[in-house]
């Protein structure tokens, strides 16, 4: 999948979601191809994935897309190798033969399609779209809105449109989401004033 989102004091991470192709499978962005690295056809990936092992396992076929301009002289690339150089991913692909291949494909984003239902192996983190939808309640079960998106930065940030279409922004960290029920469609915010529910002077 593409990042996840983990609840914890020190909130990490982001998922690039692209499009729903049915009800089974979704397709996600796991990376960006960047500068080539030596002469063999190995380059660089700007990683948008939290599981580089998984998204690039040996033998994995990903869908390519040019970001703009003419489109991809691929429609696929077939991972052969990966190692770590320092903190960045060096990948090969079957179809990158050489530098001069590798860098045609220098921008290239990469995609995975997946499970709709699948989720991270931590229990303690989530797609950004198992998120997005779910209710939102207190810690006495009234309803503040529903997660419309999940936003990605120094810190996540669970978008919630509350009942008064006001978009509030809640840090997703333990001490503010305790609890994460995917199966009853909820997620609970331990709300005060000017979080979730508005100043009095604001919603007055």
């Amino acid at each position: 999948m593409g990042r996840t989102t983990r609840i914890r004091p020190t909130p990490q991470v982001a998922t690039n979601l692209t499009r729903v192709d049915s009800a089974e499978t979704i397709e996600v962005v796991i990376g960006r191809i960047g500068k080539p690295h030596g002469l063999r056809g190995e380059v660089t990936v700007e990683l948008r994935t939290d599981e580089p092992e998984r998204r690039f396992a040996v033998g994995t076929p990903v869908r390519v897309e040019a970001p703009s301009g003419p489109a991809a002289p691929w429609t696929s690339l077939t991972v052969t190798a990966t190692r770590w150089h320092q903190s960045t991913l060096l990948v090969r692909f079957d179809e990158l033969t050489d530098r001069t291949t590798a860098e045609t494909a220098r921008g290239l984003l990469l995609h995975a399609t997946v499970q709709a239902d699948e989720t991270p192996e931590d229990p303690d983190e989530f797609y950004d779209h198992q998120l997005v939808g779910l209710l939102a309640e207190d810690l006495e079960g009234r309803a503040l809105g529903e997660v419309t998106g999940v936003l990605h930065g120094a810190q996540d940030l669970l978008q919630i449109r509350t009942h008064d279409d006001r978009d509030a922004l809640v840090p997703f960290v333990s001490a503010l989401v305790p609890e994460v029920d995917l199966a009853a469609g909820r997620v609970v915010v331990a709300d005060r004033p000017g979080l979730v529910t508005a100043f009095p002077e604001e919603g007055a």
